[in-house]
């Protein structure tokens, strides 16, 4: 079609495809700053809202007080195998000096040392008795970390499933929420498609087709960008099932327009030539020439064959003489471009 428009209208149909498209850019960007604000209306969503709370309360207090004990159990461990570790030294140093002075006095046999002998086995007993004081402080505070944790680890186990709990519902609860956000989505777009819809089969050649169109854009993209990919999965079924019921709706359209059209060019072909010439438009008529197809029918056509003056599959006039200066034209010129002679003033004269 761009052949048969001037060339200022060439330029004029561009800049309002550039208004179009600006027009739907502002619109696409209104509209996902709207779908995208959607999530909003829903609460969010934490685990908190879900868990047995009158259950999980004490839970997570007992689990941080065995985590305060265990900590603290956990300190005097250390202080008290310091000590244990101390004690021991001071046993095993003592056995030994207690050793070394034994073996002197068997080697001396001076009965006036039996005193000091009494003495130091006393001062190994007592060095033996803080030994096992302090082995028993450390296995006291074992005892008390070990019961600590283990204190946690039911804790936390019956806390975990309180969690695990809570998780499911919420998962099921978010399905829900991403089911009502959709719906809020298709409440939004649908119309703005059924709108783009009927725009489309009644204005897009109006006057003020640019804002036809540029809406057109945007319905399409706020439908296929900010609808279609959130479309709830539940293991693709869904989904499947929606593209297979557009699939027929989309196919159906096509099948019963595709029928209509046939019936509109059958009983077109019906009608007589000039009847044919005068529905068609000019423009639409010299678009169709210049792609090598008859404008009546639409069938290709050798245009560069001189021989061929009708269609010979629907029988329209293509070309005709002007009946001025006789020379070869097409039918749908407006002017012989031999002479100029207007079309009209042929037909009167004929």
């Amino acid at each position: 079609m761009s052949k048969s428009l001037r060339l200022s209208e060439k330029w004029f149909r561009r800049g309002l495809w550039v208004v179009a498209l600006v027009f739907a850019g502002f619109l696409t960007g209104l509209g996902s700053t709207i779908v995208g604000d959607l999530p909003r209306v829903e609460h969010p969503l934490q685990l908190d809202d879900f868990i047995d709370r009158a259950a999980a309360l004490p839970l997570r207090e007992t689990v941080a007080k065995a985590e305060e004990s265990q900590k603290a159990a956990q300190a005097a461990l250390e202080q008290a195998q310091l000590r244990l570790e101390a004690a021991r030294q001071a046993n095993r140093n003592a056995r030994e000096t207690f050793s070394n002075w034994l073996s002197t006095r068997h080697a001396t046999q001076l009965p006036d040392q039996d005193s000091e002998l009494i003495s130091r086995t006393k001062a190994l007993d007592a060095l033996k008795a803080a030994e096992d004081d302090a082995q028993k402080k450390v296995l006291a505070q074992r005892q008390a970390a070990l019961d600590a944790r283990q204190a946690q680890a039911r804790a936390s186990e019956q806390l975990a499933e309180l969690n695990r709990a809570a998780s499911k519902k919420m998962q099921e609860e978010a399905r829900r929420v991403e089911l009502r956000v959709f719906l809020y989505r298709l409440a939004l777009t649908l119309p703005l498609l059924l709108v783009a819809g009927w725009l489309f089969a009644k204005k897009r050649k109006s006057t003020y087709w640019p804002f036809v169109w540029g809406f057109i854009i945007f319905a399409l993209f706020a439908f296929f960008v900010e609808l279609v990919p959130y479309l709830p999965s539940y293991g693709g079924y869904v989904r499947y099932v929606v593209g297979i019921v557009l699939t027929v709706l989309v196919g159906r359209y096509a099948i019963v327009a595709l029928n209509r059209y046939l019936a509109r060019q059958k009983l077109a072909e019906q009608q007589p030539d000039q009847v044919r010439r005068d529905e068609l438009s000019y423009d639409t008529a010299l678009a169709r020439l210049a792609k090598g197809v008859c404008p009546g029918c639409e069938r290709p056509v050798d245009l560069k064959n001189t021989e061929i003056d009708f269609c010979p599959h629907c029988g329209i006039g293509l070309f005709d003489h002007c009946g001025k200066c006789d020379a070869r034209k097409s039918a749908f010129s407006k002017f012989c471009h031999a002479c100029g002679t207007p079309a009209q003033a042929q037909a009167q004269g004929g």
